[in-house]
């Protein structure tokens, strides 16, 4: 059994095609642009994967942003229990989530799932894009589903805060904290979306995009641990957590983390957005280390 099959990670079009239509299989466009807010709900409405209901970012997997949050914060835990259960998902349900983006914000679908509770979520494997390319069915439209009684409990043990990295951050916080934002956002040289550039120091980095192949999926274990490897060492087991600019491509590193054999990460779901929210932070620029 390969590392995937053991964690229940990723779905592969050709499997999802086959289990279309079961009455428990909920699928969940999460497609997004940070850019254009409106454009993912819009794209699917315009054509999406048969039976797929839609989650907003914003609106249903992140809570209102206040003046010391980041940009995405978590829902509060009625609201996203009665997200997942307008969206016809109950402790029966297996959910595959998707995107447009090779999983970059499906996993965070998957992530707030696995938060509250539910284990029978994945993320499909390059996104659409392998679902287009299988010449498999689309269907347009908005899509009607019956509510269903979803029931969750959150693991504060799965969330890492501002005041955690504060209380480490003379030990290099504590455990390796790994940034998914490109390279020359974590150095500082560009900061496109938030207020001040750079990264919290002593935290490492790595781009959630060098996770993946060419055409969107995943790269295989092997290669996903030779890219964690020298962050995080031989200890499957070590503690770790994860970042990135407001919690949202972090749970795709945390996919990665796992399928490359390591323990699932904590998750700081207020990311850089909200580290900058005090300029009494300390702020680093340049490469990792």
């Amino acid at each position: 059994m390969n590392v995937s099959e053991r964690h229940g990670l990723l779905t592969t079009s050709d499997d999802l095609a086959a289990c279309l239509g079961q009455r428990n299989l909920r699928i969940v466009d999460c497609r997004f642009d940070l850019m254009a807010p409106d454009a993912g709900r819009e794209a699917w409405l315009a054509a999406h994967i048969p039976g797929a209901v839609y989650a907003h970012l914003d609106e249903d997997l992140s809570g209102p942003v206040t003046a010391d949050s980041g940009r995405h914060p978590l829902p509060n835990v009625a609201d996203a229990i009665a997200t997942f259960s307008r969206l016809g998902i109950d402790a029966d349900s297996r959910v595959v989530c998707y995107d447009a983006m090779g999983g970059a914000i499906a996993s965070r679908g998957w992530w707030m799932l696995r938060w509250l509770g539910h284990r029978e979520v994945t993320v499909l494997d390059g996104g659409l894009q392998a679902w287009l390319a299988r010449d498999l069915p689309l269907e347009s439209g908005r899509q009607e589903v019956a509510p269903r009684d979803f029931r969750g409990a959150t693991d504060a043990g799965r969330v890492l805060t501002s005041s955690d990295i504060l209380a480490n951050l003379d030990a290099a916080v504590g455990f390796p904290l790994v940034d998914a934002r490109d390279a020359a956002r974590f150095r500082g040289d560009v900061e496109p979306i938030d207020t001040r550039a750079g990264h919290i120091p002593e935290t490492l980095n790595l781009p959630f995009t060098a996770c993946l192949n060419d055409d969107g999926t995943w790269l295989d274990p092997d290669a996903l641990r030779r890219l964690l490897g020298p962050l995080l060492g031989d200890d499957e087991d070590v503690p770790w957590a994860v970042m990135c600019g407001s919690g949202v491509t972090a749970c795709h590193l945390a996919i990665s983390g796992l399928l490359a054999g390591y323990s699932e990460p904590r998750l700081y779901v207020g990311s850089w957005s909200e580290w900058i929210r005090d300029p009494s932070r300390p702020v680093g620029s340049g490469p990792a280390g």
